[in-house]
């Protein structure tokens, strides 16, 4: 999280990365108007993107910083909590 990360998608054009969720798995968002969200997927054929809706997208991020707090990732989990606080609030 200590570096921006962006990823161009082929339809939405330029996304950022809100997230990681998971092994091989990261949130993104538009850059602009942050209202559409993509599950990216790392696999052996390349990218894949999910779309998500911003209600599943707030509960990924919500759960991504219960796992951080627990595990007393205590940097990773007050940096997530600012962008949770700018994306969804």
């Amino acid at each position: 999280m200590d570096t921006e990360n962006y990823l161009n998608h082929p339809t939405f054009g330029l996304l950022f990365r809100v997230c990681l969720v998971e092994d091989n798995r990261e949130l993104f968002s538009t850059l602009y108007a942050q209202r559409l969200f993509f599950v990216v997927f790392h696999g052996t054929d390349g990218l894949e993107f999910e779309p998500i809706g911003r209600s599943d997208a707030r509960v990924l991020v919500e759960n991504r910083m219960r796992m951080l707090r627990r595990s007393g990732m205590h940097k990773e989990y007050d940096q997530l909590q600012k962008v949770h606080k700018s994306t969804f609030q």
